[in-house]
């Protein structure tokens, strides 16, 4: 608990372990990194998989119903959309012979990328990452092997596909879904693109939710490559948003309408 306690006091916002000393803890600069670091591999080896794989806890057939009638309870013009998928590029600090690779030109920043997929009930769902900050979305959807856990486990209860939605850069397929991008929209396309962009803002909250609440991975200064462990700080930063989604709740729970489980739930 103790060692719990000093991981997200280091994770809620940018400080040094000589800071932590005498204000909390009262122990020294080198056991309270071996702590930290010690915690923060245990729930990366212990729970990574709830979220760096398919989860049938949070995705099996009864969810995704529950979920795809919450979107569309919103509004949304696709009938069995259960989530939304998206990347996420976190600037780091500017490394020495890596830097062209985790260069991404359209930021403009040295970064890694995350692909996450969000559902309505206010949980990551599932994330692929890290990856260099040049790469495309549509090629960190090929390696994550999304598609794959999609066409196998994406269904209804009655056996009928379901699918994510996502924005232009990716690929059409039965279980991913985008926008219209036609050079001219009818009226009914503009309707539709219009309807699943409403809902799709969700994902972006969920982004902004993980930096709020662990600030430290907004401090890109001590973000360095080679000296911490930078992809798997931000996984387990989105463990424990999820973790305290299920705890409180969060602004995408509240738009939905639709509780997260419970901590013990989600944990099992």
């Amino acid at each position: 608990m103790e060692g719990l306690c000093m991981l997200l006091k280091r994770l809620a916002y940018p400080c040094r372990f000589s800071d932590m000393i005498e204000t909390r803890f009262g122990r020294s600069v080198s056991e309270l990194c071996m702590i930290t670091n010690r915690v923060m591999d245990f729930i990366y080896d212990t729970h990574g998989h709830r979220i760096t794989q398919w989860n049938p806890a949070v995705l099996n057939p009864g969810f995704l119903e529950q979920y795809v009638a919450a979107i569309e309870g919103k509004g949304a013009a696709l009938d069995n959309c259960f989530g939304f998928v998206d990347g996420t590029v976190r600037p780091i600090s500017k490394p020495g012979e890596q830097q062209r690779i985790v260069y991404n030109g359209h930021k403009r920043v040295h970064a890694l990328k995350f692909q996450s997929v969000a559902v309505p009930n206010g949980l990551i769902a599932n994330m692929y990452g890290p990856v260099e900050g040049k790469r495309h979305d549509s090629g960190m959807l090929a390696d994550s092997g999304l598609l794959r856990d999609l066409e196998a486990y994406a269904f209804s209860p009655a056996g009928l596909p379901m699918c994510i939605y996502g924005d232009p850069a990716y690929p059409l397929r039965v279980h991913l879904q985008g926008p219209f991008r036609n050079p001219h929209l009818t009226p009914l396309m503009e309707a539709f693109n219009a309807s699943m962009s409403s809902v799709t803002i969700s994902v972006e909250w969920l982004f902004g939710d993980i930096i709020n609440y662990f600030k430290f991975l907004d401090f890109k200064k001590n973000l360095k490559i080679g000296m911490s462990s930078i992809g798997k700080m931000y996984i387990v930063c989105a463990l424990l948003h999820n973790a305290r989604t299920c705890l409180y709740g969060n602004k995408t729970s509240s738009f939905f309408e639709l509780e997260p489980p419970t901590l013990e739930e989600y944990f099992a």
